[in-house]
Formats: structure tokens, C-alpha cells, sequence
């Protein structure tokens, strides 16, 4: 059985609106199961190992459509905004700690090289600078919010 007629067979069992099919040759053992959230978990199995190509012993993998990416907030349209995006995932902070004050407000003169927030990832806290000098003009993500590898944080109009 190769991987085309395995999606054939997952579309068709998703079509069924059946929760569990199994089938099995003297090779191949192959077990589909859905759940409410309309997620397809396979599970493929050898008996024997393929003469062509090695199979691995058991793979279980989710064959479901592939979620929609989290909104990304829109930087303004003024092409003079320069955003800062996150290095990293985390949490960001605008301040280095609950009872401190925040680094930079909106409307703020900022210095290039100057700390603008943290972003905490695995317990260690990670000090953003800016990357321009200029003025805040709007920050996108809310404090103590996760953000994503290069989410843009906030924008500042370079002086």
C-alpha cells in the first residue's frame, strides 16, 4: 500500500463520517480513527519489511488539516514605521519586573541599542534592544503575552 491510497482511504473514511476503520493484509496493518475535532490519527504498521523501502516498526502520526496560523497584528501602513519583531517565542514584558515601571511608553524617544522589552523563554529573560533610534509609535502585543519567532512587537518611527 503506498501513501497515495493511504490519503485516498483517510479521505474517504472522513467523507464516511465513521470513527474507526481498520485494515489489514499480510503486510500491513492500518488503523484509522477520528475524533469530534475532525483530527485523523494513523496508525501504520509492518509485519514484514518492504523489499523497495524500509518501513519503520510503528509510526503514529495526526493527518489533519494543518491549523490555521495564529493573526498576526498589521503594522500601520506608513512605510516610515520600522517594527520590532521577536527574536524568539516567549512571553513579553515591557517591564523587568510586575512592580516596575515600564521600559519605553508610547511616545517616547528611544536610542538605538536601548532595552525596549524582555521576552522570557525557558526561565531565562532575554533583554530586547532597539534596533533604530526614533520615537514608539504603537506597541501590537500586550504585556505578559506569548508571542511567536519574528511576531513584530511594536512600531517606532525612526528620527
Amino acid at each position: 500500500m503506498n501513501l497515495k491510497e493511504v490519503e485516498e482511504l483517510i479521505r474517504f473514511v472522513a467523507k464516511a463520517n465513521v470513527s474507526e476503520v481498520e485494515l489489514e493484509t499480510k503486510d500491513v496493518k492500518l488503523v484509522i480513527k477520528t475524533n469530534k475535532a475532525a483530527e485523523r490519527f494513523v496508525e501504520y504498521t509492518t509485519q514484514a519489511p518492504a523489499v523497495s523501502q524500509p518501513a519503520p516498526a510503528q509510526v503514529a502520526t495526526p493527518v489533519a488539516e494543518a491549523a490555521a496560523p495564529a493573526p498576526q497584528p498589521k503594522a500601520d501602513s506608513d512605510a516610515n514605521h520600522t517594527s520590532i519583531k521577536s527574536p524568539m517565542i516567549g512571553t513579553f514584558y515591557r517591564s523587568s519586573g510586575p512592580d516596575k515601571p515600564p521600559f519605553f511608553n508610547v511616545g517616547d524617544k528611544i536610542e538605538k541599542g536601548k532595552v525596549i522589552c524582555i521576552i522570557e523563554a525557558m526561565k531565562l529573560f532575554n533583554e530586547i534592544e532597539a534596533e533604530v533610534s526614533g520615537t514608539i509609535v504603537k506597541f501590537l502585543v500586550n504585556d505578559a503575552s506569548p508571542v511567536e519567532y519574528d511576531q513584530p512587537l511594536l512600531l517606532i518611527e525612526p528620527s
